[in-house]
């Protein structure tokens, strides 16, 4: 992976991933209908997120395991 730091010029990073729930309806049955991939900055952990698509499938399949 090409990564250079935007704030101290460092090129190792950590890539993860991140959900977060959207509406009222998705707060109240804790949907996390949001994803986000994360990149994070191993020295400095400066992090930028990045919006993920979600698929319906895994909206019902969150939705029935919480």
């Amino acid at each position: 992976m090409n990564y250079e730091c935007p704030k101290c010029h460092n090129t190792s990073c950590d890539i993860d991933q991140m959900q977060a729930t959207g509406g009222l309806f998705s707060k109240l049955f804790n949907i996390q209908n949001k994803r986000f991939t994360t990149v994070t900055c191993k020295k400095c952990t400066y992090t930028e997120f990045f919006k993920s698509k979600t698929s319906a499938i895994s909206n019902i399949f969150d939705f029935f395991t919480n």
